[in-house]
């Protein structure tokens, strides 16, 4: 988020070359404009100042129009971002100063105003922005906590089905394939038996590290529960899905974990459950057959790959 800059609207340009003048002085970087049409592409823009100060009469928008067409921007997009804006006016009635500030402006400055207390509105109003940009981080830090598994970074259990119902839905509405896959580490508990649990941990973090290395973009990984995996593949069709799982199995079967209890060779059983274009199976269905898959795999030798196409409801 940018601080230091201030967006300044002013169609009088003696006005304009003060307020520039007053705000170098100060510290920040000036970013001009002569109409509130120009500020409005400047707001729309990708990494546009949050710091606003803007003329009430001014060609194109006016102040007050400004303010209101960001506001209910700001709402419509719903992602906290927010811009503070001090309006300034030549008007000083107590009708006018309401109006402005129902319009949606933080704050106000009469014409002409006064150097310091223009400097110390400012600070308000980085003040306000910086405690906003903590909140938004703060969001974001509790959503990652709710969503992600705390040791291996990948999504947990939650996550990983709200993604898969999300998924499939999506699959449903787009008449494209879905693979729902479901991996184990084989013989995991030898490993915590024989090396202690901090190299299982150490197993565990690899192998998500290494699993995520090799998926898409679109692909979705979760901690299903102890050592095993739920995944999502989608638009992957039968041939799609063998191949990624195969990849997927490799990449964990190719080099031994180095762990600070040693090398230890890890390896897993992956099965497959590939939902046609527009079949309308439930999640726990499909889950339920990619484990069946994944038992067949172990039931088959372990690392290996299992295949089935969702039966239809």
């Amino acid at each position: 988020m940018i601080l230091q800059t201030v967006l300044i609207a002013d169609d009088d340009s003696t006005a304009r070359l003060r307020l520039s003048h007053f705000l170098t002085e100060f510290g920040y970087r000036v970013e001009a404009c002569l109409d509130g049409n120009a500020v409005w592409e400047k707001i729309c823009a990708e990494d546009a100042p949050k710091l606003l100060i803007l003329d009430w009469m001014m060609p194109g928008l006016n102040g007050l129009e400004l303010c209101r067409r960001l506001r209910q921007r700001e709402q419509e997009q719903g992602d906290g971002d927010y811009h503070y804006i001090l309006l300034l006016t030549a008007r000083n009635e107590t009708g006018d100063l309401i109006e402005g500030m129902n319009a949606g402006a933080d704050d106000y400055l009469t014409k002409p105003f006064n150097k310091g207390e223009l400097r110390v509105r400012l600070r308000a109003g980085r003040r306000i922005l910086e405690l906003q940009q903590q909140l938004l981080e703060a969001r974001d830090r509790f959503e990652k906590a709710a969503n992600t598994d705390p040791l291996t970074g990948a999504n947990n259990r939650g996550s990983i089905e709200r993604l898969l119902n999300a998924e499939l839905d999506r699959a449903r509405r787009n008449g494209q394939p879905l693979a729902v896959v479901m991996l184990d580490i084989d013989f995991f508990k030898k490993v915590n038996d024989t090396f202690g649990h901090l190299a299982g941990d150490e197993v565990l973090r690899e192998t998500v590290r290494r699993l995520q290395a090799e998926l898409r973009i679109y692909d979705h990984l979760g901690r299903y529960g102890g050592e095993e995996f739920l995944l999502i593949f989608p638009g992957d069709n039968v041939e799609g899905a063998r191949g990624l799982a195969e990849r997927l199995r490799q990449a964990i079967a190719n080099a031994p974990v180095n762990t600070s209890a040693g090398l230890i060779e890890t390896r897993v059983s992956v099965g497959v459950c590939v939902v046609p274009e527009g079949n309308s199976q439930n999640v726990e269905a499909l889950v339920g057959q990619a484990d069946v898959m994944l038992y067949q795999a172990k039931d088959g030798g372990r690392n290996r790959v299992e295949l089935t196409i969702a039966a239809t409801e």
